[in-house]
């Protein structure tokens, strides 16, 4: 019988792992550069509408100019390191049959991916997320949150992006049941930016689909983030709003986990 691998070696993998995530985003800095360029153009495009949205109105639905422009930086920011416009990643891996490789490393295969999505996540942020938001600060005054709601914030940086990527290999996992599960993915994505809070701040919805969104996972994956940032939550609320988006992510990774067992017991795959 073959032996588990020891904690350290099956750690020493998963840094690995992450590393090199983050070390291939830097791979084409063109690239990330023209990313940049265009998530700034369209950035510019939202500022433009939220302020004839607030016209001479001091604040909207609870956010002043200044909110909004932060939340525009902020949202625009996170485009690539949360991958809110779709990750088929592991879905073309199931397709193409390479998942075989995956299940032959000593590794949780779950664990492994978040791995590696985690560095492709933080080197997304070193080379367009953080340039964005000092962009944004530039041109248009946006703000940093500062003392201890920093460090609460960056909690909710972490687990927003856990959650959203619990989600995104969710949906992914639909390619063990259908062989070509891209039209899945591609309305998981519409559903989970319009229900994040990335197309508008949720505050602007009526107050019956926020309710009904309180029950979902989906403003875990954003929005809890841009209010933590905003100051909009503070003290015993915001430990609240970082334990909601905690429960969602082990709930929802939780759930990746039994949905990949089950895809895999159904896996056929054949070559040389």
């Amino acid at each position: 019988m073959l032996s588990r691998p020891p904690a350290s070696v099956n750690a020493a993998l998963y840094l690995a792992a992450a590393r090199l995530g983050y070390r291939r985003q830097f791979a084409y800095p063109a690239s990330a550069f023209w990313g940049l360029v265009t998530n700034l153009f369209f950035g510019a495009l939202r500022v433009a509408v939220l302020v004839a949205l607030f016209g001479s109105r001091p604040q909207v639905a609870g956010f002043t100019m200044q909110d909004a422009i932060t939340y525009t930086g902020l949202t625009q920011a996170f485009i690539a390191a949360f991958s809110l416009f779709g990750w088929y990643d592991f879905m073309r891996v199931i397709h193409r049959g390479e998942v075989g490789g995956d299940l032959l490393r000593p590794v949780n295969v779950l664990a492994f991916w978040a791995a590696q999505d985690a560095g492709r996540a933080a080197g997304q942020f070193v080379l367009r997320g953080l340039p964005m938001l000092g962009l944004f600060a530039l041109l248009w005054g946006a703000g940093f949150p500062g003392g201890p709601q920093a460090g609460l914030t960056v909690l909710s940086v972490g687990l927003a992006w856990a959650c959203g990527f619990a989600f995104r290999f969710l949906v992914n996992c639909a390619a063990f049941w259908s062989p070509d599960a891209v039209g899945i993915g591609r309305f998981a994505w519409a559903a989970m930016n319009l229900c994040c809070g990335f197309l508008m701040p949720l505050a602007l919805f009526p107050g019956w689909f926020q309710s009904v969104l309180a029950w979902t996972p989906f403003p875990a994956m954003l929005n809890t983030t841009v209010e933590l940032w905003l100051g909009q939550r503070i003290g015993p609320d915001a430990w609240a709003a970082l334990g909601t988006q905690l429960a969602w992510t082990v709930a929802l990774f939780a759930l990746a986990a039994m949905v990949l067992a089950r895809g895999l017991r159904r896996l056929e795959l054949a070559g040389g």
